[in-house]
């Protein structure tokens, strides 16, 4: 797992504080999942990227957090990028080879060195990518 585990309990604390923030400020967005068990709802900023299907999200904690967990578990999600909600209809697991060649350049310079081996690709139904053309 490129990020340890530790590092999970930052994240869940300084969260709260950056998801106003992602919800408008692209690439970040926010995940709104609700809770497998609890059945609460959550919200997880995330970095995502257009794609032709949906978006791409970079799993920097691996892919066993319980976001991904509840996304795959309850069958979708929402997601909030640049002020908009989609509806997530599907969400696949992808590999460091296959989830890589989705992000922009400029991210994947980010991405490597922090060794990111599995990837979320979000899938919206009737999805028209911003970089796709008529």
């Amino acid at each position: 797992m490129p990020v340890p585990r530790s590092f999970r309990k930052v994240g869940r604390t300084v969260n709260p504080f950056i998801a106003p923030l992602a919800r408008r400020v692209p690439p970040l967005a926010v995940v709104h999942h609700v809770g497998r068990r609890s059945g609460r709802s959550y919200q997880t900023p995330v970095m995502a990227f257009p794609t032709s299907e949906g978006w791409v999200v970079a799993l920097f904690y691996g892919d066993d957090v319980q976001w991904l967990r509840n996304a795959r578990g309850v069958g979708g999600v929402v997601l909030t990028r640049s002020g908009r909600r989609h509806e997530v209809t599907e969400v696949r697991l992808l590999d460091a080879a296959t989830g890589t060649p989705l992000l922009p350049l400029w991210a994947r310079g980010v991405v490597r060195p922090l060794r990111v081996r599995a990837y979320a690709l979000l899938v919206a139904a009737g999805w028209k990518s911003p970089t796709s053309t008529p």
